[in-house]
């Protein structure tokens, strides 16, 4: 999987482009949000770098050597600090309770760590701070057979339905939690109507 990214990102054009994912520009505007951030999965940067320049002590990570390279160089272009490591969760030594918020955008894995890494992302916030979630759903494999330019796995075990995310994070209030259609226009990889899960949850333990 490493090898994928690294191939995917090693390219001159940002994958998924520069602006932040929309759902998540539009939840730190709503959220007003401050203090650390994680970013898991967070590729080249896009969203990271929003985050810093919205005032959030920004840490990012990724699997790619490549996501972080294309990553500091925006930060830079865009005269913002971010710190980013390149590793999985499990070698990064995090303490629970240490950030007040979280965002998984796109950020997809396989279904057998899935609902372990999710719960370990969940302790590292702190109680009363956010997760911020998009996601493909399941029925965004309909869709990716008639367009794959949308994106997305194709392997069902990795996509999000509005159950599990319940099940999942069940110690969050729901602030949001929608299953919707939307026009993707994200880079050379993420465009056309794909169906996605959006949520917004508040811990409360």
């Amino acid at each position: 999987m490493k090898e994928f990214w690294n191939d995917r990102y090693k390219t001159k054009d940002f994958a998924y482009g520069k602006s932040p994912n929309v759902f998540f520009k539009d939840a730190l505007n709503k959220l007003n949000l401050s203090g650390k951030i994680l970013l898991p999965a967070e590729g080249e940067g896009r969203n990271a770098v929003y985050a810093s320049k919205n005032g959030l002590d920004v840490l990012a990570f990724d699997i790619s050597e490549e996501a972080k390279t294309k990553a500091m160089q925006l930060a830079h272009t865009e005269g913002v600090k971010i710190n980013y490591r390149v590793g999985e969760l499990s070698q990064l030594n995090l303490k629970k309770n240490s950030f007040g918020s979280l965002a998984l955008i796109y950020a997809h894995f396989p279904e057998k760590v899935k609902e372990k890494l999710h719960k370990d992302l969940a302790d590292l916030i702190k109680p009363n701070g956010y997760i911020i979630l998009e996601g493909f759903s399941i029925n965004n494999l309909e869709l990716r057979k008639k367009n794959p330019k949308i994106g997305g796995p194709g392997d069902k075990g990795m996509l999000f339905s509005k159950q599990e995310i319940k099940e999942t994070f069940r110690d969050f209030e729901i602030i949001e939690l929608d299953e919707k259609l939307v026009e993707l226009s994200e880079g050379n990889f993420h465009n056309g109507l794909a169906s996605v899960i959006r949520f917004i949850g508040k811990k409360t333990a």
